[in-house]
């Protein structure tokens, strides 16, 4: 139930020492020249993307290279300006619903890390034609499970409350978007809600920002 009180959006020092676990990881195998460092290099750029653009691990796991895109109003954004989701959450016994999510400029940060993985590191892998923007050692598709296992270790290495969990980026993410000033309309149509109601159970904004406003 996404209105219990664990399901909680992350605070923006939450998210920083989460990313800088997931970049500590890396720098940690690689110190040690240890094998691993690739498949830590990509688990810290899926949690960034996670958060940047609001997604469900499904619709993470489900994309494609030719799913990012460039958004012609926002060319400093590269690449991965626009994220075409195929595989959003279906009404019951519907199929998977489509929308397009746009990079917001709060979170450009992620163009530079994404683009990194997709021109010098996912190459690596060696994962010829198969079209998976997320994709394993073994040349497959990363799975929700293996999703979260990421997460899980990155968390436990940030010394963040184990009830948070992989889910939890997506409250950060609107209710992020909600304190950066974006109407709630927006909000709810980048994250694909049906109703304004289940946007609002997902945001949590901080007293500091109810003070400010």
């Amino acid at each position: 139930y996404e209105g219990s009180p664990e399901r909680r959006p992350f605070t923006y020092d939450e998210v920083q020492a989460l990313f800088d676990a997931a970049d500590g990881l890396v720098e940690s195998v690689r110190a040690r020249r240890r094998k691993g460092a690739l498949a830590a290099q990509r688990d810290a750029a899926l949690l960034k993307m996670f958060y940047a653009f609001g997604l469900r691990r499904r619709e993470a796991w489900g994309l494609d290279l030719a799913d990012l895109r460039r958004n012609p109003k926002m060319p400093a954004l590269g690449q991965v300006g626009v994220v075409r989701v195929r595989w959003g959450k279906s009404s019951r016994g519907g199929p998977p619903k489509r929308r397009t999510v746009l990079l917001v400029p709060e979170m450009d940060w992620v163009v530079p890390v994404l683009q990194q993985w997709v021109d010098e590191v996912r190459p690596l892998f060696s994962p010829g034609a198969h079209p998976a923007w997320w994709v394993t050692e073994r040349r497959g598709r990363m799975s929700c499970r293996r999703m979260d296992d990421v997460f899980a270790s990155v968390r436990e290495a940030a010394g963040l409350d184990e009830a948070l969990d992989l889910h939890c980026l997506r409250h950060s993410y609107i209710t992020h978007l909600i304190e950066f000033g974006y109407p709630e309309r927006f909000v709810q149509d980048q994250v694909g809600h049906r109703y304004a109601s289940t946007t609002a159970i997902y945001t949590g904004v901080s007293l500091e920002f109810r003070n400010r406003l």
